[in-house]
C-alpha cells in the first residue's frame, strides 16, 4: 500500500498563470508547472526563505522541498531556453485559510502583503 499523498499548502494562486515569448511564438507545447512548483520558487527565489523554512510553510519535508524545487527550476530553464510558453495549473496543493483578522500563512504571505500595501 502507498503512503498518503501529503497535500501542499499555498498561500495564494498566482497573478498570472501564462507566459510566454513576446514574438508571439506559441506553436510549441506549453511547459505546465504545479501551483505547489510555482509557490516553492515564490518563497525560495522571491521571498528569500530557507529550503527549511519554505518546507515548514508548505507543509512537507525539507527533501520534498528539494525534488519540487528542482523541478520547478528545469521547467524554468526550458521555458527560457526552448522559448516555449508556460503554464501554471494543477499540482499537488490546497490553499491556506486566511480567515479572521490577523489570519497569515507565515513570513511570505501574500495576503499579509496585500493588506499592508492597501494601508499605505
Amino acid at each position: 500500500m502507498s503512503r498518503p499523498m501529503k497535500w501542499r499548502t499555498v498561500c495564494s494562486l498566482p497573478d498570472a498563470t501564462k507566459f510566454g515569448p513576446l514574438d508571439g511564438a506559441f506553436l510549441e507545447e506549453p511547459i505546465v508547472m504545479g501551483i505547489d512548483e510555482y509557490e516553492t520558487v515564490r518563497l525560495i527565489d522571491y521571498e528569500g526563505m530557507t529550503q527549511l523554512e519554505c518546507s515548514e510553510q508548505l507543509g512537507v519535508s525539507r527533501s520534498t522541498v528539494q525534488g519540487i524545487y528542482d523541478s520547478a527550476r528545469r521547467k524554468l530553464a526550458r521555458t527560457l531556453v526552448e522559448a516555449r510558453p508556460l503554464l501554471i495549473e494543477g499540482g499537488e496543493y490546497r490553499l491556506a485559510d486566511h480567515r479572521g483578522r490577523g489570519r497569515c500563512c507565515g513570513r511570505g504571505c501574500r495576503q499579509r502583503q496585500r493588506q499592508g500595501e492597501q494601508s499605505l
